[in-house]
């Protein structure tokens, strides 16, 4: 393959050889030896991550105002409280907007009538695989939370105008969220037209597997 038909040939690295150096519950660091683009040998760690989803639901409020549904829960590599979107990662073969409404469930009892797919982000790309799908949800129902054993978290909700502005004055620093608040606002701009799709549920009871109907009409 020439240069021409590769443009990025100059700056693509080769693995050589690697092994896992720990294994965890949900994650491998792993050590790799790779070939750089001038020949040279090198070592990259890094953490391979199942991936995850990432959720913005959308609740309109008693007042007619659009509100949005979030959390606050302790992390601990960081030991702070972040403000979050509602977020999880993918169980082994899980579809990824199967994840989404689990977790959005799970996590804030809520269910979705609607969904649309935004985007992906690579969060942290220097050390590690994960990527995190983005989903927007609307058409929330209310019911009861199964928060996972040892997971405590309070859900809230805000305006976008709050949000943004809890983005700007570094209240809310997870990265994810900030990905998130600013898809929202291209969304409510109308800049970043999204493709909804109504998902129905086989039962309507937790952990049931939900199906996809065609877009409404014009959806956007």
């Amino acid at each position: 393959m020439d240069a021409d038909a590769d443009p990025d040939r100059h700056l693509i690295e080769a693995r050589v050889d690697g092994a896992p150096v720990f294994s965890g519950h949900f994650l491998q660091a792993w050590r790799d030896r790779v070939r750089l683009p001038d020949g040279q040998l090198t070592q990259r760690e890094y953490l391979v991550h199942p991936g995850a989803v990432m959720v913005v639901p959308l609740l309109e409020g008693a007042d007619g105002r659009l509100r949005v549904v979030l959390e606050r829960q302790y992390r601990y590599p960081v030991g702070q409280v972040l403000i979050e979107f509602p977020a999880g990662k993918l169980d082994p073969g899980e579809p990824v907007l199967t994840c989404a409404q689990r977790e959005l469930r799970e996590e804030t009892g809520y269910s979705a009538r609607e969904w649309a797919r935004a985007g992906c982000i690579h969060p942290v790309v220097s050390y590690s695989t994960e990527v995190i799908e983005l989903w927007f949800a609307r058409g929330l129902t209310p019911g009861a939370r199964a928060l996972d054993d040892g997971e405590f978290l309070d859900v809230f909700t805000a305006t976008p105008d709050e949000v943004l502005a809890w983005c700007r004055d570094g209240r809310i620093t997870d990265a994810k969220t900030v990905a998130g608040a600013f898809w929202l606002q291209n969304v409510l701009r109308g800049d970043w037209p999204l493709q909804w799709q109504e998902v129905v549920a086989e039962t309507g009871a937790p952990g049931d597997v939900a199906k996809s109907a065609a877009p409404p009409e014009g959806a956007a």
